[in-house]
């Protein structure tokens, strides 16, 4: 591991958190959870941004009446956030550790009091040793200035942050020359701001509640990090050890470098 890693924002994707019949995986939470205690007893804080608030609400409500979009979305999101908050602190509890939700709007971020109180609230919150679940809060927010996905936000708490790394999990090993499960598609390692990969990139369909980034979105944002001297990762969520792997400098998913 590099001494100069302090501080990481690991944003985990719905489609890490569930399985093929949209259901949350409680094992993939625990192996979450582990890998940042192993980090924590290495003095490796971890802000975690969690998606899976939608899909978990969805479970427990299914079917609504509901016919708008965004007020489903909402109904949702404040149906599944405390169960999501229940899950990890019931595996942070069984570490030993403590977590705290960190619910923010995309004003929040704009220069100013608002932006102020957050960072406040976080570095409040590492310095006494809890870690940080972040999400959007889309119960308030509004659709014109809602975060375009979780790596968005992801990326803007880890600009806030001065975060060491950012680690994009996702359910693909990282970003390939092609489609993922294409024998002629290579992973790349690493890529340079500046390279032309946006070529490699297929639209992705999503189902509603499934989350809203495809790889086309995580490109843009570990692109955007990079660049902002924070080495960003995009790699498999579901792979053992996935992110003390890339703490310890190992070749796994795709490295973003200025």
């Amino acid at each position: 591991m590099k001494d100069d890693i302090k501080r990481i924002v690991v944003k985990v994707g719905t489609n890490v958190l569930t399985n093929k019949d949209n259901r949350i995986l409680g094992p993939v939470l625990r192996e979450l959870v582990r890998q940042i205690a192993v980090l924590y007893e290495r003095d490796v804080m971890v802000i975690l941004v969690s998606s899976g608030s939608a899909i978990a609400g969805k479970e427990v409500l299914g079917k609504t009446k509901i016919k708008d979009k965004s007020i489903r979305r909402q109904v949702y999101s404040a149906i599944g956030q405390p169960r999501m908050m229940r899950h990890y602190y019931s595996i942070f509890h069984d570490y030993g550790m403590r977590c705290a939700q960190v619910l923010a709007t995309k004003r929040d971020f704009d220069p100013g009091k608002h932006r102020q109180n957050m960072v406040n609230c976080y570095e409040g919150l590492l310095s006494e040793g809890v870690i940080p679940i972040a999400n959007e809060d889309d119960a308030v927010s509004l659709t014109m200035s809602m975060f375009s996905d979780n790596d968005e936000l992801a990326s803007l708490v880890a600009e806030l942050l001065d975060a060491d790394r950012l680690i994009i999990l996702s359910d693909t090993d990282g970003l390939y020359t092609g489609h993922p499960d294409d024998d002629n598609s290579k992973k790349l390692d690493e890529v340079k701001v500046d390279e032309n990969v946006e070529k490699y990139v297929k639209a992705s369909n999503k189902k509603e509640g499934e989350g809203r980034g495809g790889m086309a979105s995580k490109l843009k944002i570990a692109k955007g990090t990079a660049k902002k001297d924070i080495p960003t990762y995009i790699a498999n969520g579901k792979r053992e050890n996935v992110i003390v792997d890339i703490v310890d400098d190992k070749e796994v998913g795709t490295k973003f470098i200025h």
